[in-house]
């Protein structure tokens, strides 16, 4: 009989594993990479005492799995939000623990397989002039135009020119749109309805069909002090964050319903 020879590893298992195999830290982790919640919102969607969803948020908050930021519409609340390249890290990284081969590496969004209808995708911020006016551009360019996306604010005002600045060094031309109320799509069907700010969520009015409702907490880079040279970072900051979410939306959004 062959002799079995041991691999000789004796290392733990990846951080990621014991992480997120706790079924409640999982279930966080699920939901936040969807939409950004409230500490009060969490314990009403896994119905568990606040206490132990606070102390598995640290958990994960500890392994930067999660972040965490004040509120910009009330700043006695904080919103947490998932660290999604983070994520895909340790993911990768314990793939390639366990076998080379299973080294995941990302797929760009035009190798996915479009829904047989186009996905419709509303954002909506406060004045419409930065956060959801490059996240629409986003989102309309890397899907390849197989999902439409729209924008929109409560309080419209000018197209910022850093957003457009900011589009241009990606490639993207956006300095012809221009700035919408919300209540332009107020009769119109969307698939999602995404907030980009904490106090546009607070105001979003219900749209015909019931759309999936997503907020990301984004920091407006329009809101810092300086001139536009100086707030310009600010933007790319913005641009790159909406670049990953979008990245992680169009997998979700663009797979069918029975593989996610």
């Amino acid at each position: 009989m062959a002799t079995i020879h041991s691999t000789g590893f004796e290392e733990r298992p990846p951080v990621v594993f014991s992480l997120a195999g706790h079924p409640l830290r999982w279930r966080l982790l699920r939901e936040l990479a969807w939409s950004d919640r409230r500490v009060r919102e969490l314990v009403d969607l896994l119905d568990r005492p606040q206490s132990l969803v606070s102390y598995h948020l640290r958990r994960l908050k500890a392994a930067d799995l999660v972040s965490v930021h004040r509120s910009s519409f009330d700043g006695r609340d904080s919103y947490y939000s998932p660290n999604l390249d983070q994520c895909g890290d340790l993911l990768a990284e314990a793939g390639a623990a366990l076998h080379p081969a299973l080294r995941p590496g990302p797929r760009p969004a035009t190798e996915l397989e479009p829904r047989s209808r186009k996905q419709r995708v509303l954002f909506l911020c406060t004045g419409n002039s930065s956060r959801s006016q490059i996240a629409e551009a986003l989102l309309r360019e890397r899907s390849g135009g197989t999902v439409e996306a729209f924008s929109a604010g409560s309080r419209p005002k000018s197209l910022h020119p850093n957003a457009v600045r900011v589009m241009d060094a990606l490639g993207i031309d956006i300095s012809g749109v221009r700035t919408k109320h919300l209540d332009t799509f107020s009769a119109q069907r969307f698939d999602h309805v995404i907030s980009l700010c904490d106090r546009v969520r607070e105001v979003c009015p219900e749209f015909p069909g019931s759309p999936q409702a997503i907020h990301w907490s984004i920091v407006d880079p329009a809101a810092e002090p300086g001139s536009d040279d100086e707030t310009y970072p600010a933007f790319e900051r913005t641009a790159a964050e909406l670049e990953t979410r979008i990245w992680f939306l169009l997998h979700r959004i663009q797979l069918p319903q029975a593989a996610r």
